[in-house]
C-alpha cells in the first residue's frame, strides 16, 4: 500500500491543501517501494494513457490519490508480472468500469505441470524509438551517441526494453555533471561483468527441462541483481567517502 501524504507540512513539493501533489511528491511517495522510479518514468506511463494527472494554468501537473495509486498498480504489475504497459492499461480500465477482473495468467495446468505463458517474460514491456525519445525527453543526436557507445542498445527487432527509459534519463541527468557518455563505458563495462557473473549461476537453472525450475532460475536472477547492484553502490560510496541516504 503507497502511503501519500496528507498535507502541506515538511517538504517543500508536499500535497496543498487541495490535495493534489507536484510530481516531485509523486515521485518520494512512490519511491518508498519503487526506489529506481524516475519522474521521466512517470512522464513516460503518462504518455501512454495510464495515468491523466490535473494541469495547472502555467502547465504543472496535479496528481491526485488515485493518481498515485494507479501509478502504483502499474509499476507493481510491470515489477511483479512483465505484463505490457496495453494489458496493464486494458486491465485498470476494467476495474476502474466495475468489472470483476484478473490478472493474465502466469502459468497454467497441464499434464501436472505449470507452464509459463507466452504474455510472461522480463522482455514483456518494450517501447518503440520515439517513445523512447518522449519518455527521456532526448533528441536523436543523444540518443545515436549513446548507442554509439553501447550505453543503449534495441533489441533485435528495433524496439527497447521499457528500463532503458530509466538508464537514458540517468545517462542525461550524470551530463548536467559534466560526465560525458564516454566516460561512462566503464561502468556499462562493469555492468555487463556483473550480468554475466550472475548469468554463471543460474544458466544450469534455465536449461533444465521442468518448468518450474527455469521459473526459479528468473526469480533467483532478479535476487542476485538486487544483491550485486546494492554491493556495487556500497563500493561506490565508500571508495568516494560518501554515504547516501
Amino acid at each position: 500500500m503507497l502511503h501519500t501524504p496528507s498535507g502541506g507540512a515538511g517538504h517543500g513539493t508536499a500535497a496543498t491543501d487541495s490535495g493534489l501533489m507536484s510530481i516531485g511528491t509523486v515521485l518520494n511517495v512512490l519511491r518508498d517501494e519503487f526506489p529506481e522510479v524516475t519522474i521521466s518514468k512517470i512522464r513516460f506511463l503518462e504518455s501512454e494513457g495510464l495515468i491523466e494527472p490535473q494541469r495547472t494554468p502555467s502547465g504543472y501537473r496535479k496528481f491526485t490519490v488515485d493518481d498515485v495509486e494507479r501509478l502504483g498498480h502499474v509499476l507493481r504489475m510491470q515489477r511483479d508480472h512483465y505484463l505490457p504497459l496495453k494489458v496493464i492499461r486494458d486491465h485498470l480500465d476494467a476495474m476502474e468500469r466495475g468489472e470483476a477482473v484478473q490478472l493474465p495468467v502466469l502459468g497454467r495446468h497441464r499434464d501436472g505441470e505449470v507452464v509459463l505463458e507466452a504474455t510472461a517474460g522480463p522482455t514483456a514491456a518494450r517501447i518503440g524509438r520515439a517513445e523512447l525519445l518522449a519518455a527521456a525527453e532526448i533528441g536523436e543526436e543523444e540518443l545515436r551517441e549513446w548507442e554509439s557507445y553501447g550505453l543503449i542498445a534495441p533489441l533485435p527487432d528495433g524496439a527497447y526494453d521499457a528500463e532503458v527509459v530509466t538508464v537514458a534519463s540517468l545517462v542525461a541527468e550524470l551530463g548536467r555533471f559534466g560526465i560525458e557518455p564516454r566516460h561512462l563505458r566503464v561502468m556499462k563495462a562493469a555492468a555487463d561483468r556483473e550480468a554475466g557473473l550472475v548469468d554463471q549461476v543460474v544458466a544450469p537453472l534455465k536449461l533444465h527441462r521442468n518448468p518450474q525450475t527455469r521459473a526459479h532460475a528468473e526469480a533467483r536472477a532478479k535476487e542476485l541483481a538486487g544483491l550485486t547492484v546494492k554491493l556495487h553502490a556500497a563500493l561506490v560510496q565508500i571508495a568516494l567517502g560518501v554515504r547516501l541516504p
